[in-house]
């Protein structure tokens, strides 16, 4: 799993071969989750909720390189580094 952005203790990885909808995963202190890219939502797992606010505030920042790294992980290339949350 391409690690995208590691902040704060904070992980966020994509699988090769991805299925939509568009998401990316993240961990952090144990706790898994999914997010959609296009409704920066947690479609699945859970994650304390400092945690989810900055990983949604990450992602609202970066939504178009999500979106081309989540396009990169399904063509089984590599997706770019995205700046960590500050």
């Amino acid at each position: 799993m391409p690690e995208v952005s590691r902040f704060r203790g904070i992980r966020i990885i994509f699988n090769f071969d991805e299925h939509p909808p568009p998401h990316f995963h993240v961990e952090y202190a144990g706790f898994q989750a999914t997010v959609n890219i296009q409704h920066l939502d947690v479609d699945n797992g859970e994650l304390p909720a400092g945690a989810r606010r900055r990983v949604l505030r990450w992602a609202r920042l970066h939504q178009t390189e999500l979106m081309a790294a989540w396009r990169a992980a399904t063509n089984y290339e590599f997706p770019p580094r995205i700046d960590p949350l500050d």
